[in-house]
C-alpha cells in the first residue's frame, strides 16, 4: 500500500507506537492538529487515515485539510477532543481503545479513594522524613469498607469500579442515562440526589460539552462535610472552581483526582490543599495497558485501510 499514507498526530506518541504505526503503513508525523496545514497539500491529498492521541480539539477546519480522510482512530477511550458530528457530517468514521484500559482505570480510582481516606501521602511522607521515629504516629484516619459510594456514570468503567467496591463492602449508588440491571445497587436520577446519600462521589463520565460541569456545585455541596469527591474521568466533568471552594472551607472532606481542567497546568489552590490526593492523568497507564491501546488504535487503522469492518467505532 505504497500509495496508501496515514498521519500520526499527537506529540504524547511514544517512539515505539510510532514505530509501529509506521512499520505497518507509510505514515507522517506531526506534533498536532496546529501543524496539519503545514503539510504539502499533495501529501494531505494521499492521507486516508489519522491516528490521534492528545487532548488539543481536532475539528471541522482540521478535517477538511484532507480530502481523502476517512478515519480518526483515537488513542485512549475518551475522544471528546474530536469534532464527531463534524467528522460523521463528512463521512469519517472515529474509533476510540475501550474495555482494554477500564481495568487500569478502575484499579485506580479505588486507590485513590484507599490513599485519600487512609491519609496514604502523609504516612509515606512521616516515615521517610524520619518523623515517625521523633514524633510518633500519625492521626487515625478513615475507613473505606462498607462505606456507602456513588457512582456518577455505570459505563464499563464506572462498573469496574462499582464491582471492585462490592467486594469492599460497600453500599453502591450509581446515577447513569438510565436504570441499569445490577446487584441491588440504588439507582438514581440526577447527581444531587447521589451526592446526598453517599459518602464517596466517583466520578467515571465521558468527558466533553454533555458532561461539562456535570459535578455542580450544588452536588458538591450536598455532599457535605464528610464526603470526597474520586474523578477519573475528566477535568471537565466537575465545577473545579466549586470543587476547590468546598476543598477550601472544609465543606467537603477531601478530593482524590487523576484529572484536572487546564492539565498539566493545574490550578495552584489545589497544591495547598492538604486533605487532596493529585495524580498526573495517569489512569491507563501501565505497560500492558498502553501496549494494548496502541494494538487495537492500529488494529482500527488496518481495518479501514484493508477494507474490513471497525472493531470499536463510536460514530
Amino acid at each position: 500500500m505504497s500509495d496508501t499514507h496515514l498521519l500520526i498526530c499527537g506529540k504524547s506518541f511514544t517512539d515505539v507506537d510510532r514505530d509501529r504505526l509506521s512499520t505497518a503503513f507509510p505514515a507522517v508525523y506531526v506534533d498536532g492538529p496546529a501543524d496539519m496545514a503545514a503539510l504539502d497539500a499533495g501529501l494531505r491529498a494521499s492521507i486516508r487515515a489519522v491516528a490521534f492521541k492528545g487532548h488539543t480539539a481536532l475539528g471541522a477546519e482540521a478535517m477538511d485539510l484532507f480530502p481523502q480522510l476517512g478515519l480518526i482512530a483515537n488513542y485512549g477511550v475518551g475522544y471528546d477532543a474530536i469534532d464527531v458530528n463534524a467528522a460523521s457530517a463528512r463521512g469519517i468514521a472515529v474509533t476510540n481503545t475501550p474495555d482494554v484500559l477500564s481495568d487500569d482505570v478502575a484499579d485506580l480510582a479505588v486507590a485513590l479513594m484507599i490513599a485519600q481516606a487512609r491519609t496514604m501521602i502523609r504516612g509515606h511522607a512521616h516515615v521517610a522524613s524520619g518523623r515517625w521515629a521523633t514524633e510518633g504516629e500519625i492521626p487515625l484516619n478513615r475507613k473505606v469498607s462498607g462505606s456507602t459510594v456513588g457512582i456518577v456514570g455505570l459505563g464499563r468503567i464506572g462498573r469496574e469500579i462499582a464491582d471492585r467496591l462490592a467486594a469492599f463492602k460497600c453500599e453502591i449508588h450509581y446515577t447513569s442515562r438510565s436504570e441499569k440491571e445490577t446487584p441491588g445497587w440504588t439507582y438514581h436520577g440526577d447527581v444531587v440526589s447521589l451526592a446526598q446519600a453517599v459518602d464517596f462521589l466517583v466520578v467515571a463520565l465521558v468527558g466533553g460539552e454533555d458532561t461539562k460541569g456535570h459535578v455542580s456545585r450544588e452536588a458538591i455541596a450536598a455532599l457535605g462535610p464528610r464526603g470526597v469527591v474520586v474523578n477519573i474521568s475528566r477535568g471537565s466533568t466537575i465545577d473545579e472552581g466549586a470543587l476547590l471552594d468546598a476543598l477550601e472551607t472544609g465543606a467537603i472532606a477531601g478530593a482524590a483526582l487523576d484529572v484536572f481542567e487546564n492539565e498539566p497546568n493545574v490550578d495552584p489552590r489545589f497544591l495547598k490543599l492538604g486533605n487532596v490526593v493529585l495524580q498526573p492523568h495517569q489512569g491507563s497507564g501501565t505497560v500492558e495497558t498502553r501496549t494494548a491501546m496502541a494494538e487495537l488504535q492500529l488494529a482500527n487503522v488496518a481495518a479501514f485501510l484493508e477494507g474490513r469492518e471497525l472493531l470499536t467505532q463510536v460514530n
